[in-house]
């Protein structure tokens, strides 16, 4: 193993998808790291320029090993239901001895057990990161996000409650519930900076990779609920609330009827269940911490213009486009 104080090649799985482009680029952009890139041979992602490829084999595990070989961090940005390919990743890291993890927690804080107990992710989630611990080899770092905010602004009614397009919104309670939110670009941002540190020091004072050893760095952009969201659409779209047609629904029945769905084979309900449940009175959404300003990148952004982007988005049917695409029996 080398003795050297800083993260130099990084391989990442799921480097052509949402958020993964996103953390590739922001890594490239500092370059000092050299990324790999992970994939199957039947992949149709686009993968960053600058990035080398490595094809594996999720049914062969020595394809894994092998491409993971010298790394110094594995990330991996997968659908939160690919907990079988997760844990084959784990698993092939801690044989390559790969020192740090970067899992699946994109996302909000799979760390709260009392959402955990409500939704599919969380406790899949907490399962990898004990596994990671039992096999000694990796120390891996949860960086939490909150949802992504241009995504969930944009791809219609059941995530943050606004349907772009038609000019609905769907108010949880009030909508008076704040949530922790971060764009694309913060989480690139924030993994680029975590990465960018050194490894250990012998100055306290300096943040180091180590320090979030086995922890979470919470992130966000926003800190927001959904009444200023909707000022913000309102301000994008150039739009007055008389335009809107607006209702509101008790995030408990909506979560319930979202869990009825599923029970019902329809699994358009599971987003709107796990949307809901982040929208309860009991601070589901919001992160126990922060660690922007120890990754220095900044503590909130221009919330109108990522609104834009998710206007955008909405407009140019990203969702339809780009996501369904992805998890259709056809493109797996």
């Amino acid at each position: 193993m080398s003795d050297k104080n800083y993260i130099e090649k990084v391989a990442i799985v799921g480097a052509g998808g949402q958020v993964g482009t996103y953390l590739t680029n922001a890594l490239l952009s500092t370059g000092k790291h050299q990324i790999t890139a992970l994939t199957r041979s039947s992949s149709k992602n686009r993968i960053p320029s600058g990035v080398l490829i490595k094809h594996i084999n999720y049914a062969d595990p020595s394809t894994i090993v092998a491409a993971l070989r010298g790394q110094d961090v594995l990330i991996y940005s997968l659908s939160v239901l690919a907990t079988d390919e997760a844990d084959r990743l784990i698993k092939a890291a801690a044989e390559a001895e790969v020192p740090w993890i970067l899992p699946n927690e994109f996302g909000y804080n799979s760390d709260n057990d009392a959402v955990n107990k409500d939704t599919l992710t969380g406790f899949p989630k907490k399962a990898q990161r004990k596994l990671i611990e039992e096999l000694g080899k990796s120390a891996w770092v949860g960086v939490a996000s909150g949802y992504w905010y241009e995504y969930s602004l944009s791809v219609g009614g059941w995530s943050f409650g606004f349907d772009v397009k038609n000019k609905e919104a769907t108010f949880y309670d009030e909508g008076d519930v704040k949530i922790h939110t971060s764009t694309w670009p913060q989480i690139g941002r924030a993994v680029a900076s975590l990465l960018s540190l050194p490894i250990t020091s012998d100055n306290a004072s300096v943040t180091t990779l180590s320090s979030f050893r086995n922890k979470f760095a919470f992130i966000s952009s926003f800190y927001v609920n959904q009444q200023e969201i909707f000022e913000s659409l309102l301000r994008v779209t150039g739009t007055t609330r008389d335009e809107w047609k607006i209702t509101h629904q008790p995030s408990a029945a909506r979560f319930a009827f979202g869990k009825q769905m599923l029970q019902n084979g329809d699994r358009h309900g599971f987003g709107l269940a796990l949307y809901a449940r982040t929208f309860f009175p009991d601070g589901a959404g919001t992160h126990p911490g922060s660690a922007n300003a120890l990754l220095q990148i900044p503590e909130t952004e221009d919330m109108d213009e990522y609104t834009a982007t998710a206007v955008k988005m909405a407009e140019d049917n990203y969702f339809e486009k780009e996501v369904v695409p992805r998890i259709t029996p056809a493109s797996s």
